[in-house]
C-alpha cells in the first residue's frame, strides 16, 4: 500500500519587510488615470459583459520506468477549471476569475517525469482552488486605440515569463513551469502600452502555496517584485524579456533561499489560429543572502499546427532541476526544505509529440481526443552527486505515453498570465475578444 503525505497548511507570522512606497504609488497613479467616462459606454446587454468558460481533461498516463525500474499507469481528471470574465464598461472595471478543482482530482499529483515544485517531484502538483481572481482598470488612448495604461490587483500571475502551460497545446506540463512562470500570488501590477511596446511592473508575495486550499501569507505581501517588457512588432509576433526577485518562495515563514529569475521568449501565431510557435529561455538562481548557491537553466521550443480537424504539436525541452531529498513517498519532498535538502542537480532533455482530432469543434465547444508521447533523458550535471538518476529510476531514458480527451466550453485560443493593456490584442474593439486573453 502506498502512503501519501499531505503538506501541512500551518504558517507562523513573520515580520514583513519594509514596503517600497514608490512602487505602490506608481500603481495608484496608474489606477487614477483609468477613471474616465466609460460609464457611458456600458455594454448593450449583460450577456455581452460576462463570459464563462470551463474545461476538463480525462487522461491515462503510462511511464516506463517510473521509479526503481517499475512501470506505472494511472488515470486522472486533469485541469478541471471554471473561468469567468466580466467587463461591463469597456475596461474601466474588469474582473477575471478561475476556479481550479485539481485539489480534489489530483491530490496525489499527476505523473509527469522530471517536473517538480511545491513539495512534489516527478508528479505535477495540483493548483490552488482559487487559481485566479483579479480586477483591472484600463484607459486607452491614441489613434490606434491600443496604447494605454492599466492597474491590476488580486490573486493571479506576476508579470514574468511566458503563458501558463494550461493555455498551451500540451496536456503534460514542461519541467520549467516554476522557472518560467510565477503564479497564484497576491499581485499589484501597473502596465503601460505605447504602440508595440508593453511595460509591466508588479509587486507580490514571494511564498508559494503549500496545498490546494492554501492562501498567501499576509505577512509576505509585496516582499517580491518583477518586471516585464514585451515588444509586438506585428499582430502575430511577440518578444518578451522579464526579471524577478522572489523572497523565500519555498519557506512561507521567510528566511529560506531567495530567487532571482530571468526569462526571454519569442512567440508567433498566424491570423487564423492554426499555427503557433514559442521559443523561450529561463534561468533561476538561488541566493542565501548575497551568496549564489545554485542556478537552473531551461531552453524550450514548441510548435503546434492544425489542418481541418487534425492537429499536431512538438515540444523540445532541456531543463536543469534540483534533486531534493524525498520523503517516505518517493514523489514528495519536504516543505519547507532544509538547507541541505538539495542532493544534486540533473539535466532533463525531453522530446514530446502530440496528435489530436477535434470530434466536436464549434465556436464554443471542443471535444478533442489526443495522444502524447514523450521521451526523456536524464543525467547529473555535477559530480560527486547525492542523486544518481539511473539508479533511482532504473534507466537514464524514460518513456511516457498519455491518452485522453479534452472537453472545453468557450476556452479556445485562451491565453493566461497577462492583464489590462498587457494583453496582446489586434484592435481596440473588445468585440474581437470573448474574454481577456480568450479569443
Amino acid at each position: 500500500m502506498r502512503t501519501y503525505i499531505d503538506i501541512p497548511d500551518g504558517r507562523r507570522a513573520r515580520p514583513r519587510r519594509i514596503v517600497t512606497r514608490l512602487r505602490l504609488l506608481a500603481l495608484v497613479t496608474a489606477a487614477s488615470l483609468c477613471a474616465h467616462d466609460a460609464f457611458g459606454q456600458t455594454r448593450s446587454s449583460l450577456f455581452d459583459a460576462i463570459d464563462v468558460g470551463a474545461q476538463a481533461i480525462g487522461v491515462v498516463t503510462h511511464v516506463s520506468p517510473a521509479v526503481n525500474s517499475r512501470d506505472m499507469t494511472e488515470g486522472y481528471l486533469s485541469q478541471p477549471v471554471i473561468m469567468a470574465h466580466i467587463d461591463p464598461w469597456n475596461e474601466l472595471f474588469t474582473l477575471k476569475a478561475m476556479l481550479d478543482f485539481e485539489g480534489a482530482t489530483l491530490e496525489r499529483g499527476e505523473l509527469n517525469p522530471g517536473i517538480y515544485g511545491e513539495g512534489y517531484i516527478d508528479r505535477r502538483h495540483p493548483h490552488t482552488y482559487l487559481h485566479e481572481l483579479v480586477v483591472s482598470s484600463a484607459k486607452r488612448f491614441g489613434a490606434d486605440g491600443v496604447s494605454g495604461v492599466s492597474a491590476t490587483l488580486g490573486k493571479g500571475f506576476a508579470p514574468f515569463g511566458t503563458d501558463d502551460p494550461m493555455s498551451r497545446p500540451f496536456e503534460k506540463y514542461p519541467i520549467n513551469h516554476h522557472l518560467s512562470q510565477i503564479l497564484e500570488r497576491v499581485v499589484a501590477i501597473g502596465a503601460l502600452r505605447a504602440g508595440g511596446w508593453i511595460f509591466e511592473l508588479g509587486a507580490f508575495n514571494g511564498d508559494e502555496p503549500t496545498s490546494p486550499g492554501d492562501t498567501p501569507n499576509r505577512d509576505r505581501y509585496w516582499d517580491s517584485w518583477s518586471g516585464r517588457v514585451t515588444f509586438v512588432p506585428w499582430p502575430q509576433g511577440e518578444f518578451q524579456a522579464s526579471y524577478a526577485r522572489v523572497e523565500s518562495p519555498e519557506n512561507p515563514d521567510g528566511g529560506g533561499a531567495d530567487q532571482r529569475k530571468k526569462s526571454a521568449s519569442v512567440r508567433f501565431e498566424d491570423v487564423q489560429h492554426t499555427g503557433y510557435a514559442l521559443f523561450e529561455w529561463s534561468s533561476t538562481s538561488q541566493y542565501s543572502g548575497g551568496t549564489k548557491s545554485f542556478t537552473f537553466n531551461s531552453f524550450l521550443a514548441e510548435t503546434w499546427a492544425k489542418y481541418d480537424r487534425i492537429s499536431g504539436a512538438l515540444r523540445i525541452e532541456r531543463t536543469e532541476r534540483p534533486d531534493e531529498e524525498r520523503t517516505t513517498d518517493v514523489f514528495r519532498t519536504a516543505v519547507p526544505p532544509t538547507d541541505v535538502s538539495i542532493a544534486g542537480r540533473s539535466l532533463w532533455t525531453i522530446v514530446t509529440l502530440r496528435a489530436a482530432a477535434s470530434l466536436l469543434n464549434t465556436r464554443s465547444i471542443i471535444l478533442e481526443p489526443f495522444v502524447e508521447v514523450a521521451r526523456a533523458r536524464v543525467s547529473p550535471t555535477f559530480q560527486p552527486t547525492g542523486f544518481d538518476p539511473t539508479q533511482f529510476y532504473g534507466s537514464s531514458r524514460i518513456w511516457s505515453v498519455s491518452i485522453g480527451a479534452k472537453l472545453a466550453f468557450n476556452m479556445a485560443h485562451m491565453r493566461m498570465g497577462r492583464y489590462g493593456v498587457a494583453v496582446p490584442r489586434r484592435s481596440a474593439g473588445m468585440g474581437d475578444m470573448h474574454m481577456e486573453g480568450m479569443e
